[in-house]
């Protein structure tokens, strides 16, 4: 254990999200996500919820400032309006903990696509149908950075 790192995040997520530079993404993905066999590394997290996981990660990583979206979740085929109350649940963790930012819905298999060009996928065993949510990295201000 460290002091200040949020318990879910286990050392090859914690080395993948160092790694990660400005702009880059991460999906976290619920239990029915094709997760293996889009192409990025995949990073198992099992028993654990998908809101769980992106409160752990927003703990410690910004959100991108300099594009106009920066999080993104998947809408429900056949009803892109409809907002499944685990996408209400992204919604609220992000802007509590990330700020201002807005979760938009994405098209299924737009969705795939902007996953497959991830730095990462983070399959949970969140059950929820639609309990997946791409996050795009920012940057730490000099003010923000730990100075012990």
């Amino acid at each position: 254990m460290l002091k200040g790192i949020h318990p879910l995040l286990g050392p090859d997520l914690l080395h993948t999200i160092r790694s990660m530079g400005h702009g880059d993404d991460i999906v976290v993905a619920d239990a029915n996500f094709p997760a293996s066999f889009l192409g990025p590394m995949v990073i198992r997290a099992d028993g654990v919820d998908a809101i769980a996981m992106t409160e752990a990660l927003l703990t410690h990583m910004p959100l991108d400032t300099f594009v106009p979206e920066a999080a993104w979740r998947m809408e429900v085929v056949g009803d892109p309006q409809a907002v499944p109350d685990v996408c209400a649940a992204f919604q609220d963790v992000v802007h509590r903990l990330a700020g201002d930012f807005t979760v938009h819905a994405v098209e299924r298999f737009a969705f795939y696509d902007m996953a497959r060009k991830a730095a990462c996928i983070i399959a949970t065993t969140e059950f929820r149908l639609y309990g997946n949510i791409i996050l795009k990295k920012g940057v730490l201000r000099p003010h923000e950075i730990f100075r012990g």
